[in-house]
């Protein structure tokens, strides 16, 4: 599992256990039942999304899961809690002409913050990369020659994700700065993508660079690097790429994950209806 992962986790259950001790100091876990954890729930409900209520029940019923295993509890209260039906939101995606004027506006700076975030935004839209893939790059990763960069998807399962030309040249644009500022800085940090003190740039301050360059081109507000990875899909389907190929370009285990990016297009749909159907 990502550090991400596991953080979300471990928060989980620390949410829980501080309001186990806050209602319950003096009873022992084994005497739950799942009429004490109902107010817990009810707390999970207000203000947070469907998607992640189900996430900490799912923790919570591994976790007693895990108890009982031990032998630590007889049963399982949390195993009656039924889970929230989960929203089928559509991802947000740039449009083809937004997409290449995001992009356009990161022409021109030449110093090394300018350099790093066009590489940054060439090649999340270039390759489809989830935020922890690309703040896991490391600089040996990247094979300009073959235009390819190695990724650890979920799962630690590796993938190659492709490079056009514009992100390669992003790239090579900026290794000689990335190069100079760990002489600077006297560092050997292997992380493709580095901040001012020659360190590895960490997810959030990569999330804070695409919304920075959002908001400069007065795009739509919230823009995230998952919507780039959406934009990539999408727009990768509007070219008319195999929906299995999309999924193999994604990391994605299950092609049910890739099918949402089918909701977002409906021209799309009636085009393979078009060519596809023989009573068309």
């Amino acid at each position: 599992m990502s550090p991400h992962t596991l953080r979300n986790y471990r928060l989980d259950l620390v949410q829980f256990l501080d309001f186990w001790e806050e209602q319950h100091p003096h009873l022992p876990l084994e005497a739950a039942t799942y009429r004490q954890l109902r107010p817990f729930l009810a707390r999970l409900m207000q203000g947070r999304r469907k998607s992640t209520v189900a996430r900490k029940l799912s923790t919570l019923r591994t976790f007693f899961k895990y108890l009982q295993r031990q032998g630590a509890v007889e049963s399982n209260p949390a195993r009656l809690a039924p889970t929230p039906k989960t929203e089928n939101l559509l991802p947000q995606f740039l449009s083809v002409d937004e997409a290449f004027h995001l992009l356009g506006q990161t022409h021109g700076g030449d110093n090394f913050l300018a350099r790093r975030d066009r590489a940054i935004l060439e090649i999340f839209y270039a390759g489809g990369l989830r935020l922890s893939e690309l703040a896991g790059l490391k600089a040996e990763d990247v094979n300009l020659k073959d235009g390819v960069v190695k990724v650890w998807g979920k799962g630690s399962k590796e993938r190659l994700a492709f490079l056009g030309q514009p992100a390669r040249q992003a790239i090579e644009a900026y290794l000689p700065f990335r190069i100079a500022l760990l002489r600077r800085t006297r560092t050997s940090e292997a992380a493709l993508f580095l901040n001012y003190r020659g360190g590895r740039l960490s997810s959030r301050g990569i999330a804070r660079v695409v919304g920075a360059w959002a908001r400069k081109t007065s795009l739509p507000g919230g823009l995230t690097p998952h919507a780039l990875r959406h934009s990539f899909a999408t727009h990768m389907l509007e070219g008319g790429a195999d929906l299995r190929t999309v999924q193999e370009l994604l990391g994605h285990a299950s092609i049910s994950s890739t099918q949402k990016y089918l909701h977002v297009n409906v021209d799309y749909l009636l085009e393979e209806y078009d060519r596809t159907h023989p009573r068309k």
